[in-house]
Protein backbone atom coordinates (compact mmCIF):
# COMPACT_ATOMS: atom_id res chain seq x y z
CA UNK A 1 0.00 0.00 0.00
CA UNK A 2 1.00 3.55 -0.77
CA UNK A 3 0.11 6.40 1.26
CA UNK A 4 0.78 10.01 0.34
CA UNK A 5 0.11 13.61 2.27
CA UNK A 6 -2.88 15.34 0.56
CA UNK A 7 -1.32 19.03 0.63
CA UNK A 8 -4.82 20.88 1.51
CA UNK A 9 -5.63 18.84 3.87
CA UNK A 10 -2.99 17.82 5.50
CA UNK A 11 -4.33 13.96 5.98
CA UNK A 12 -2.40 10.94 4.83
CA UNK A 13 -4.52 9.09 1.71
CA UNK A 14 -3.70 5.81 0.16
CA UNK A 15 -2.54 6.19 -3.09
CA UNK A 16 -4.63 4.27 -5.85
CA UNK A 17 -1.78 2.58 -7.51
CA UNK A 18 -2.01 -0.84 -9.67
CA UNK A 19 -3.02 -3.86 -8.46
CA UNK A 20 -0.16 -5.54 -10.83
CA UNK A 21 2.52 -4.59 -8.13
CA UNK A 22 4.38 -8.15 -7.85
CA UNK A 23 7.95 -6.91 -7.41
CA UNK A 24 10.10 -4.92 -6.06
CA UNK A 25 10.63 -3.36 -9.41
CA UNK A 26 6.84 -2.78 -10.28
CA UNK A 27 6.65 -0.89 -7.21
CA UNK A 28 9.69 1.72 -7.81
CA UNK A 29 7.79 2.37 -11.38
CA UNK A 30 4.66 3.42 -9.24
CA UNK A 31 6.75 5.39 -7.08
CA UNK A 32 6.44 9.44 -8.09
CA UNK A 33 10.02 10.61 -9.14
CA UNK A 34 9.87 13.82 -7.31
CA UNK A 35 7.32 13.50 -4.36
CA UNK A 36 7.75 11.53 -0.91
CA UNK A 37 5.46 8.55 -0.17
CA UNK A 38 5.64 5.88 2.56
CA UNK A 39 4.59 2.53 1.47
CA UNK A 40 3.39 -0.55 3.68
CA UNK A 41 4.67 -3.93 2.36
CA UNK A 42 4.55 -7.71 3.47
CA UNK A 43 8.01 -8.84 2.15
CA UNK A 44 7.61 -12.60 2.90
CA UNK A 45 11.68 -13.76 3.67
CA UNK A 46 13.66 -16.79 4.89
CA UNK A 47 15.75 -16.43 7.11
CA UNK A 48 19.10 -17.70 7.95
CA UNK A 49 17.98 -20.70 9.96
CA UNK A 50 15.27 -21.39 7.15
CA UNK A 51 12.24 -19.90 9.02
CA UNK A 52 9.50 -18.26 6.58
CA UNK A 53 8.35 -14.88 7.63
CA UNK A 54 6.26 -11.87 6.55
CA UNK A 55 7.36 -8.88 8.32
CA UNK A 56 5.22 -6.06 7.86
CA UNK A 57 7.79 -3.14 6.69
CA UNK A 58 7.36 0.64 6.29
CA UNK A 59 9.55 2.23 3.43
CA UNK A 60 10.10 6.04 3.45
CA UNK A 61 10.57 7.40 -0.16
CA UNK A 62 12.38 10.43 -0.08
CA UNK A 63 13.48 11.36 -3.58
CA UNK A 64 16.40 13.75 -3.64
CA UNK A 65 14.30 15.24 -6.10
CA UNK A 66 11.37 16.84 -3.72
CA UNK A 67 10.78 19.98 -3.11
CA UNK A 68 12.22 21.60 0.36
CA UNK A 69 8.15 22.15 1.50
CA UNK A 70 7.50 18.26 1.02
CA UNK A 71 10.32 17.01 2.80
CA UNK A 72 9.65 18.60 5.86
CA UNK A 73 5.82 17.60 5.32
CA UNK A 74 7.01 13.91 5.34
CA UNK A 75 9.74 13.82 7.89
CA UNK A 76 7.09 15.62 10.38
CA UNK A 77 5.05 13.16 9.98
CA UNK A 78 6.93 9.98 9.45
CA UNK A 79 6.97 8.51 13.14
CA UNK A 80 3.54 9.25 13.55
CA UNK A 81 2.50 7.30 10.96
CA UNK A 82 4.75 4.83 11.76
CA UNK A 83 3.56 4.48 15.09
CA UNK A 84 -0.02 3.81 13.57
CA UNK A 85 0.84 1.68 11.20
CA UNK A 86 2.18 -1.27 13.55
CA UNK A 87 5.39 -1.82 11.90
CA UNK A 88 7.90 -4.06 12.84
CA UNK A 89 11.48 -2.14 10.57
CA UNK A 90 11.04 1.70 8.97
CA UNK A 91 13.50 2.09 6.33
CA UNK A 92 14.32 5.57 4.33
CA UNK A 93 14.85 4.98 0.63
CA UNK A 94 16.25 8.36 -1.29
CA UNK A 95 17.08 6.70 -4.51
CA UNK A 96 16.25 3.94 -6.56
CA UNK A 97 19.34 2.51 -6.06
CA UNK A 98 18.36 1.67 -2.82
CA UNK A 99 15.62 -0.80 -3.59
CA UNK A 100 18.56 -3.13 -4.64
CA UNK A 101 19.53 -3.75 -1.23
CA UNK A 102 15.94 -3.61 0.14
CA UNK A 103 15.79 -7.33 1.17
CA UNK A 104 19.18 -7.44 3.21
CA UNK A 105 17.71 -4.34 5.09
CA UNK A 106 14.33 -6.25 5.53
CA UNK A 107 15.85 -8.68 7.19
CA UNK A 108 18.85 -7.92 8.71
Amino acid sequence: MVYKIDQTSNQIIKQEIDDTIDSIESLVEELPDNNPRFVLLSYPTKTSDGRFQSPLVMLYWIPHTSNQQNRMLYAGAVEQFRDKAGVSKLIKVEDEDDFEELEEQIVS
